[in-house]
């Protein structure tokens, strides 16, 4: 062995490594040499250089250094169309109830009434949530819909997803009858969709500490939530405290989640909360519309 080449400073069972400790001190002006030794490859350098390669390995190993990826990578359901189906199912029965008149069976019996609910009509937190004033009430949560609950279901299923979202709206609801004075009413599918943002943003709190193939920055959906709550709080019948509850509630139920499960369920499971959310809708409007002589859409006769 050539005396400039006979200190070692580092060994390696594998090749490749101990090339790229070359290759690194090469870069640095360092002449080293490679052997195979009893300690595996190791790389040679001059006395004199020793402590300056040693330092330049390592700076090298931690400027490469891997952060340790811990429990299971985040995962996605992938490609949900719930969002624009709930948002088509929202303009569906707008065509049945009709713009707002407390007059008509489904808005005398389905709205959100802060009395009635706190007498234990409860299902008007959930057949509120399908009601709207008017047409350009129904457009623009159907089109918000189709935007963020899409997300919520992308990220968890479109079964886990759309019931998170009627449990956060329902929340929402029952909450702001808690809160408001006995003789609020309010309509809307808002508060579920401040619920969805606040599901989005409360499952990368819950998940902040499992590894994500694409981290995703917690700000956005918490910035877009602000920004919707600031666009619709400029109209008078706009319910803000409704829709801050709803955002509320959502990203304690997107925390909780997040918490516990960084993979959505499987298809089975989503069936089964789909069809547990479903069933929730329906029976509540079979409440409402119980003795009002008028029948359930689904319920009436071709």
């Amino acid at each position: 062995m050539s005396e400039l080449m006979k200190t070692a400073v580092r060994h390696s069972s594998r090749r490749r490594q101990a090339e790229q400790w070359q290759l690194a001190l090469s870069s640095q002006g360092i002449e080293t040499r490679l052997a195979y030794t009893p300690e595996g490859w190791t790389v040679f350098v001059t006395e004199r250089e020793s402590v300056e390669a040693a330092v330049a390995l390592d700076n090298y190993e931690h400027e490469n250094v891997r952060p340790e990826r811990k429990g299971p990578t985040v995962q996605d359901w992938g490609p949900s169309s719930a969002g624009f189906i709930i948002a088509g199912a929202l303009a569906l029965f707008y065509l049945v109830t009709g713009p707002h008149d407390p007059a008509v069976p489904y808005f005398e019996r389905g709205s959100a009434s802060a009395a009635l609910i706190l007498e234990g009509e409860m299902w008007r937190t959930v057949t509120a949530l399908t009601l709207h004033a008017d047409l350009p009430h129904v457009v623009a949560n159907a089109l918000f819909m189709a935007v963020f609950v899409t997300a919520v279901c992308v990220s968890l299923g479109p079964g886990l997803g759309s019931f998170l979202l009627l449990l956060a709206g329902a929340f929402g609801n029952t909450l702001n009858a808690l809160i408001q004075d006995p003789g609020h009413s309010s309509v809307g599918a808002s508060t579920a969709i401040f619920g969805a943002i606040g599901i989005l943003a409360g499952l990368r709190v819950g998940r902040r500490h499992a590894p994500e193939p694409r981290p995703r920055k917690l700000w956005f959906p918490i910035a877009a939530g602000l920004a919707l709550l600031a666009m619709l709080g400029m109209g008078a019948r706009t319910d803000i405290l409704a829709h801050t509850l709803g955002l509320v509630a959502g990203l304690v139920l997107g925390w909780a989640v997040g918490a516990v499960r960084v993979r959505p369920p499987g298809a089975i499971a989503q069936g089964v909360y789909l069809f547990i959310a479903l069933g929730v809708v329906l029976a509540a409007w079979s409440l409402a519309l119980a003795g009002s002589g008028v029948l359930p859409p689904w319920a009436q006769s071709s």
